[in-house]
This record gives structure tokens, sequence and C-alpha cells, in this order.
């Protein structure tokens, strides 16, 4: 293939040169940012890190923070640092931005960050109330739905016609 502009990330690449604009790493993302800014996300993972065992990892624009599932995941802006946090109730407060149903059970609640002043209580809270809650197991449903299974609505059936028999002697002509 000759030289070329990525589609998706706009960067020329040489001929026979291995681009995969697909993999990043944390270090790419947090490189560029503002001293304050920079200070706010180091803060932030320092913070996650002390809840315990949890997968940290880049994926394209942002960085996730898992155990089962995602929890909360960072988008390094450059005037601030978007955290998207996923529990199971919507937040509350002047840090919250904006809050959207992520799933049935899941809220995503959006928090703006610009310093590191920012990253203690209630912000820290809400970070270590949904580490626990993606470590929890899925709801059980409790009751009569336990016992019986979900069931979907019944398609008629339409009723089975006879088979034609074809004889082997002819009908004589009526005419």
């Amino acid at each position: 293939m000759k030289a070329h502009e990525c589609y998706h990330c706009k960067q020329w690449v040489e001929e026979g040169e291995a681009h995969d604009c697909w993999t990043t790493t944390e270090d790419a993302l947090t490189r560029e940012l503002p001293e304050d800014i920079r200070d706010a996300w180091e803060r932030l993972r320092e913070a996650a890190v002390e809840f315990g065992e949890q997968r940290i990892y880049a994926s394209h624009h942002s960085i996730m923070f898992a155990r089962r599932a995602c929890y909360f995941f960072v988008r390094p802006r450059h005037k601030y640092l978007e955290l998207c946090i996923f529990l199971g109730r919507p937040l509350k407060g002047p840090l919250v931005r904006n809050v959207m149903p992520s799933s049935r059970s899941k809220f995503a609640n959006l928090v703006r960050v610009v310093h590191r002043d920012q990253v203690e209580p209630p912000l820290t809270d809400w970070i270590g109330e949904a580490y626990t809650f993606a470590g929890q197991p899925p709801a059980k449903p409790v009751g009569k739905a336990a016992a019986k299974p979900v069931r979907k609505t019944a398609v008629r059936k339409k009723p089975a016609r006879k088979p034609i028999r074809k004889s082997s002697k002819r009908a004589p002509d009526k005419r």
C-alpha cells in the first residue's frame, strides 16, 4: 500500500510502516495535558487504584477502569477530564453535568474535573460506590418472577391442511 492518511486518526502513514490507531496507551492520552489537568488525572488514578483489584486500560480516546465490567472511564480533554461513572442510580450534585440511562439497571453519570482539588469526596465516594456496584453479581428475580420463566407471546399457528391425494383414475368430464 502506498503512503496514505489514516481515515480514523488522520495520521500520515508511510509506505510499509505498521500502523494501528486503535491501540493506544494511558501515556499517549495524557501526555499533552496541561499541568493542572495532568495533576487531577494522577490523583484520580491513585484514588481508583486504592479501591482494589481491577483492570485499567486505554481504549481509543478513553481510559477504562473495570472489574467484571467497566465501572467508570475517563476521557482526557485539553481543558478538563470527562468522567463517566456507572451506578445503579442517577447522581445529583454540582459536579454532575449529565445523567443518562445506559441499561435497565445502570445510569451513566457524566462529571467534569478541571483541578486536582476536585478529586475528593463526594467524587471519590461515587467512584468507590461504582467499584462496589460493578463487583456485584447480576440481580436475580425474587418471588413469583423467580419461579416461573418469562414466556413470550404465543404465535397462532394456522390449522394444518389435509394433503390432496391424487388418484390414478381420471374423473370423467362433465359437459
